[in-house]
């Protein structure tokens, strides 16, 4: 089968990064998959016009129900959707959006969701429930040998003499509004200030300007928060492996990928209890979840003090990972799903 992908592709994006490993399993069973960025079109007739032209497709994928799903509705040819989290955690709000999601899940083959949480709201939102699947993201990790602690610090602006004695919180996002960047910022420097070995880098694509702006004058005035350029992913992964924690913000969540690389990478995850993230973060069983900035501070000074925990939530974590997160098992679930579009 010749299959054209829509998914939102901001480069090193977790997004992007599943898109891509979701189309690698469909081709590794035989077919074309031809990933495009949803950006590039701005209705359906052009999806479709695509579609048409020789040779043709036979059927179509979509991540995230209306920046991507929307563009489907009408097309020729059959299509699934996955859903990316941001729509049924936020964009379900908006009644219009509600309704094109509606629509694209009613003529769906089928629908993916990557926890239970997530169908529960799609089941309560969308009012379907036998075509959606339930199937975690597949992790596999790559660290490079090359990276250095000391370059990638000294270009985030951060004294080199302490660059061994630091124990850096590193959050993975992108400069986006739902990842909430700034949310922590203003208490961890209250906390540096006290602990001036305690930093939080933060590090990810540029993607909203304006929020970037936002960013990097609050970085520029502020101890102890720093800002990372973007890195390959497996420079990404050896700087997660290198720091102390890795840090989720995120106001919603469908399944972050750097909390799922930090647990498959032994390292302790502190994140936001959001439902995206409590579906995979058991709080001092594989990570740490905190409610407020306040608490964020108090559940990462536990971490610091009590190794037992430490030693806990990281072996518990890559359990979890071995049990749950399967590329194997990935696989052959978006093999079989495919073949739903026959």
């Amino acid at each position: 089968m010749k299959l054209l992908f829509l998914a939102c592709l901001s480069p090193r994006t977790g997004n992007h990064t599943t898109a891509e490993r979701i189309r690698s399993h469909i081709e590794s069973a035989g077919h074309t998959c031809e990933l495009r960025d949803a950006a590039e079109f701005q209705s359906p007739a052009e999806v479709t016009n695509l579609i048409c032209q020789y040779p043709p497709f036979d059927g179509a994928l979509a991540i995230h129900l209306y920046r991507a799903g929307r563009l489907l509705l009408g097309i020729p040819v059959p299509f699934g959707v996955i859903f990316g989290g941001t729509d049924i955690n936020e964009d379900v709000k908006v009644e219009h959006k509600r309704v094109v999601m509606e629509q694209v899940l009613l003529k769906a083959r089928f629908a993916v969701a990557f926890t239970d949480k997530l169908k529960e709201e799609a089941e309560l939102n969308l009012s379907q429930r036998s075509k959606i699947f339930v199937q975690p993201q597949g992790i596999q990790t790559e660290v490079t040998d090359k990276f250095c602690w000391t370059e990638f610090l000294r270009n985030s602006g951060v004294s080199i003499k302490l660059v061994d004695e630091l124990r850096v919180f590193l959050l993975v996002c992108g400069l986006r509004r739902v990842k909430d960047p700034l949310y922590l910022t203003e208490v961890f420097s209250e906390w540096h200030c006290k602990n001036p070995l305690n930093v939080l880098v933060i590090i990810g694509p540029k993607i909203d300007p304006v929020l970037t702006a936002e960013v990097e004058a609050v970085v520029e005035r502020t101890e102890g928060i720093f800002l990372a350029q973007e890195r390959s992913q497996q420079e990404l992964h050896a700087a997660m492996k290198r720091c102390f924690a890795v840090v989720n913000s995120s106001i919603s969540e469908g399944m972050s990928a750097a909390i799922l690389e930090a647990m498959d990478l032994g390292v302790p995850v502190l994140a936001r209890d959001i439902p995206g993230n409590a579906a995979v973060v058991q709080h001092e069983v594989t990570g740490l979840l905190y409610s407020s900035p306040q608490e964020f501070v108090h559940q990462s000074q536990t971490l610091l003090s009590d190794h037992e925990l430490r030693e806990r939530v990281v072996r518990n974590g890559k359990v979890y990972m071995e049990e749950h997160h399967s590329l194997t098992r990935e696989r052959e679930t978006y093999q079989q799903l495919v073949d739903a579009l026959h």
